[in-house]
């Protein structure tokens, strides 16, 4: 969100690069692609570059996009994946099946592949399989995403080498978490002690089973990744690309600079420079809707956020739609909860799930919950004297949040709320996020309200963010807790009939809106441009382009080598 899980700064500031040699002739083969035999379109270095530096390619560890895209478009294999009809097809398992084996019970089968090896040369096995399930399992290591197996049974059976059973109750698209986290080594990471997982050196180090093989990491500068010569052939075999440079570029005007001098051939870009980049000629651009949302995070457990009419009252405050068109350049929607207008469960057409921009209601809102006008200040307080003050903080360095963050200040300052902005950098800002438990075994997150982005799974589930047995678990961002909201999520969840869920999902959608422990305020769109010298790039169904690096190929005679 991690896409999801998916957590992200705005897809645009995801920005990747072809090494090139200036800003010269796109190459020979450029004009006519098809033309370029297959045995010469290998070679070549790409650059890739991301806003921040992640702390691990360890999936147990994992809270942001970026390195998520990285371990499993890059380094290892999830065990099936998602084709452009968002339907689930063989990756590292080859195929599976299943059986109803109760009433509640369905039995899953992965048979996997027999040809995927690590990239030491260990072949991958079902063992891999059960101790990665197992650790994710494992509260010691605080995997963020284990929300996602709360239907899945603890016990797993290794049938044979290459063949693994898991018993879970039937749910809808029960395969999707498997599309998005891949498997770890368990010879090199089984005798870890599991609370040190999160935190080994394995994250820096890693070794997958992918198409790209892990080189070198130097901190706050780059990852190098090279083609793996021994992926299977069935897979596609090795990659058209030598080699794969992912270059830590926190400042977002520095990742423009460079795509428009030529040095990153195909990047994200904002609204705002679409113009400038079809002037540059050279490049085309294309857009693409992902699962993900800009959103503001209320801290439940404070108690000036525990209460929905507040939370409710400043999400009317802002105006979402001059977000959109203002700030985002119609590049985006109006946002409404965490169904984007990429899941089925989305409704454009049901007005109850949109929360109305309307100065006056919030007003009224806020009256109703005790923060009144008291005195000339402006700040609205309540009858103990406090005023409705608090610090909303957003990622530094990401142009998008820089706009937006003082918008949103000005116009919650218009019904009384005194906002202080802060900007803070990613990690930080994630560390603050999932804060730590105490000695009451609660978890206290160092944080009021906060904005940033969500990528959301094909699969919506709101329960490992929402649901009240999830509050303590890292991406449980709100420590939001409602009885009802659960027995939403709790049906939702096991109604596999999509035309029986969707009226559910409709009520749960406005319940939540009026609820409101997120404010969504749009739903952006990935633009991304390309270099015409650099060839086989497309979105994958999540709105990434990693997933097709492997089919990447530089034309020739454009061939910048690093």
């Amino acid at each position: 969100m991690i896409r999801n899980y998916r957590t992200t700064v705005l897809a645009a500031a995801f920005s990747l690069g072809l090494a090139a040699c200036g800003r010269g002739a796109d190459g020979a083969g450029a004009s006519n692609p098809e033309a370029v035999p297959e045995t010469d379109r290998y070679g070549g270095t790409a650059v890739v570059s991301i806003h921040t530096d992640p702390r691990s390619l360890n999936t147990l560890a994992t809270s942001d996009l970026e390195a998520a895209e990285l371990q499993n478009s890059l380094l290892s294999l999830p065990l099936v994946r998602y084709n452009a009809q968002l339907e689930a097809v063989p990756l590292l398992a080859e195929r599976w099946d299943t059986v109803r084996v109760a009433p509640d019970t369905l039995e899953l089968t992965f048979h996997l592949r027999r040809d995927v090896k690590w990239h030491d040369g260990v072949p991958t096995t079902a063992e891999d399989v059960r101790f990665t399930y197992h650790r994710m399992r494992d509260s010691r290591v605080a995997f963020g995403r284990k929300g996602f197996l709360a239907l899945w049974s603890p016990e797993v059976e290794v049938v044979d080498s290459f063949t693994i059973r898991f018993r879970l109750r039937p749910h809808t698209e029960f395969l999707d978490f498997w599309t998005f986290d891949v498997i770890l080594p368990a010879h090199i990471l089984s005798n870890v002690p599991p609370e040190q997982l999160r935190n080994h050196p394995f994250g820096t180090r890693p070794i997958g089973n992918g198409p790209f093989r892990f080189v070198r990491y130097i901190p706050h500068q780059e990852w190098v990744f090279e083609a793996n010569p021994d992926f299977p052939k069935a897979l596609g075999g090795r990659p058209y690309l030598d080699r794969l440079v992912v270059r830590v570029l926190p400042d977002e005007n520095t990742r423009f600079i460079e795509l428009m001098q030529g040095s990153l051939d195909l990047g994200g870009i904002r609204p705002p420079q679409a113009d400038e980049v079809r002037a540059a000629g050279g490049l085309r651009l294309t857009t693409h809707k992902p699962t993900t949302y800009g959103f503001v995070v209320w801290n439940t457990r404070l108690p000036m956020f525990n209460d929905a009419r507040v939370r409710r009252a400043l999400g009317m405050a802002i105006d979402r739609e001059g977000i959109v068109q203002g700030l985002l350049g119609g590049f985006g929607e109006v946002g409404r909860f965490t169904a984007t207008p990429r899941h089925w469960q989305y409704d454009s057409s049901d007005q109850e799930t949109l929360l109305p921009f309307n100065l006056e209601a919030a007003g009224l809102l806020l009256d109703e919950a005790g923060w009144r006008f008291r005195d000339a200040d402006g700040v609205r307080k309540n009858e103990q004297g406090r005023p409705l003050r608090f610090t909303l903080k957003a990622p530094h360095a990401v142009q998008t949040y820089t706009d937006i963050l003082p918008a949103v200040q000005a116009q919650l300052r218009r019904v009384g709320a005194d906002v202080q902005a802060q900007f803070v950098e990613l990690n930080t800002m994630w560390g603050q996020v999932e804060g730590r438990i105490g000695a009451d075994g609660e978890r206290q997150r160092d944080f009021e309200a906060m904005l940033f982005q969500w990528s959301e799974y094909i699969r919506l589930d709101n329960t490992y963010i929402l649901h009240s047995r999830s509050r303590n678990e890292a991406f449980a961002s709100a420590s939001y807790a409602n009885p009802r909201a659960d027995g939403f999520m709790d049906t939702l969840a096991v109604t596999l009939d999509r035309e029986a869920a969707r009226p559910l999902w409709r009520e749960y959608q406005r319940f939540m809106v009026q609820e409101s422990p997120f404010t969504v305020l749009f739903y952006p769109y990935n633009i991304l441009a390309v270099r015409s010298r650099i060839q086989g790039v497309e979105f994958d169904a999540g709105g990434g382009v990693l997933a097709s690096a492997r089919r990447w190929w530089i034309v020739p005679g454009a061939r910048g080598r690093r």
